[in-house]
């Protein structure tokens, strides 16, 4: 494996690409290579259904003429004079852009914190293989499964070589392993369906295959004959911990400086300003130890910090890249990230901090309401916040999760949502974007 996380040579080619640009006349310029390697097995009834196996080295090379800038990929063996030469003519060729610029020399990362991202550990196919079949097996052996829809395990390395004109220099890799499978119970028109799954740094953290493929086929069969239930107004909606993962994402969408700086997010004019109830806080932290999303520097070579983006309620900080937070009249917060030529902000380990309150307790506490463990459709608009989604998961009666329901559709905004959360303390911050069990009160349940 240490042939494969040796960033020297990347680093010298990445070195030699920025020295050819400025030659042919750019006058700042950096160069990133994304490296990444996959394997992964997927199974269904026992069966292999698909082995894959990948490698990528992606070379980006962005140039600055005066307030023109251009970007170019390329796979290895690439020519790097021709390279930097067509870059440069192209940013010659380019309209300026007033807010395009490298970040400032004084921001750069001097030195950066090993968060320990690499687990050398080299996972087999074979052992892949039976991961999966594991994980089916342990779900087709739940009372009540009838088939399956298959099952997975994978594990890949990714990482970043970036070197700029003004002086920085750096790499870092990172690893992931996944284990996943999606189990299916009752029959005919009764069957429903349901997964588990699970994905880490490190492999030895990963749930067992046993585990996932109980847990798959036990949601399930609990899936079982859904009832539906009549529209109602002003009910308490309470978010699985998956569900509530995805919508923190919204929230992290709604502070990306880029967003803002389009005027596509319904909180753009709201820094300073209470958007989430009093009391809690959403952090991002890149310099969590083992952290699913953590990095040592940002796309363009500053290490970031860790900021409370919601601090008791009150919204602190957009999610800031050099040149978006020029065009908003701010400095960067070291979210640049790297997607080929571009640099765009974006969130880290990102978490809604937990409450006090178990998930039990917060589902006693609703009396009545509905339990989400599964969301359809796209329906959330940025712009206004409007929220609208179908749903599926369990009544809440008397404090008891009761009977499965399904085929009803959940609607707010997202601006009462936000002021209307209360959290469990049942997060779990092995994921990129982490979020306890989450009660949202004063929704619409659109039902028969």
């Amino acid at each position: 494996m240490s042939d494969v996380i040796d960033s020297d040579v990347l680093l010298k080619r990445a070195s030699e690409l920025v020295e050819l640009a400025k030659k042919a006349g750019a006058d700042e310029a950096d160069a990133v290579v994304v490296r990444g390697r996959s394997r992964s097995v997927s199974v269904r009834l026992g069966k292999v259904e698909a082995t894959e196996s990948s490698e990528s080295d992606d070379f980006s090379l962005r140039v600055f003429v005066g307030r023109r800038v251009a970007s170019v990929s390329a796979n290895p063996g690439f020519d790097l004079k021709v390279l930097a030469e067509r870059a440069v003519a192209m940013a010659k060729a380019s309209p300026e852009d007033p807010f395009a610029s490298m970040a400032d020399d004084e921001r750069l990362a001097k030195s950066y914190p090993d968060l320990e991202l690499f687990d050398p550990t080299d996972v087999s196919t074979e052992a892949l293989t039976e991961a999966a079949l594991a994980a089916e097996a342990a779900a087709l052996a739940v009372a009540g499964v009838t088939n399956s829809s298959g099952a997975g395990a994978s594990s890949g390395m990714g990482g970043m070589v970036l070197v700029t004109s003004r002086g920085f220099s750096g790499a870092y890799m990172g690893t992931r392993f996944g284990r996943s499978v999606s189990a299916i119970a009752g029959e005919g028109t009764r069957m429903e369906r349901d997964y588990d799954f699970d994905s880490r740094l490190y492999f030895a953290d990963l749930k067992s295959a046993d585990d996932i493929g109980r847990t798959a086929g036990e949601r399930a069969v609990a899936r079982i004959s859904p009832r539906q239930m009549p529209t109602q107004q002003n009910l308490t909606v309470v978010f699985d911990p998956r569900m509530a993962r995805g919508f923190v994402g919204h929230i992290a969408g709604a502070i990306n400086g880029a967003s803002v700086a389009r005027k596509t997010s319904f909180l753009r004019d709201k820094m300073g300003e209470p958007v989430m109830k009093a009391g809690l806080t959403i952090t991002d932290d890149p310099l969590i130890v083992r952290g699913s999303s953590s990095r040592p520097f940002d796309g363009e070579g500053i290490t970031g910090q860790k900021l409370s983006m919601i601090e008791d309620g009150v919204l602190k900080h957009w999610f800031l890249s050099t040149s978006t937070a020029r065009e908003l009249g701010l400095e960067t917060n070291g979210r640049g990230v790297r997607g080929g030529p571009a640099v765009n902000p974006g969130s880290t380990n990102f978490a809604l901090e937990p409450g006090d309150i178990s998930p039990e307790d917060l589902i006693r506490s609703v009396g009545t309401g509905f339990y989400v463990t599964e969301l359809i459709g796209q329906g959330v608009n940025m712009l206004t916040g409007e929220y609208s989604r179908g749903a599926s998961g369990f009544w809440i009666e008397n404090g008891e999760i009761t009977f499965p329901v399904s085929e009803v559709t959940i609607a707010s905004n997202l601006k009462q949502m936000f002021m209307a959360v209360t959290p469990a303390n049942d997060i779990d911050r092995k994921f990129g974007v982490a979020a306890p069990t989450l009660a949202i009160e004063g929704m619409t349940l659109a039902g028969t």
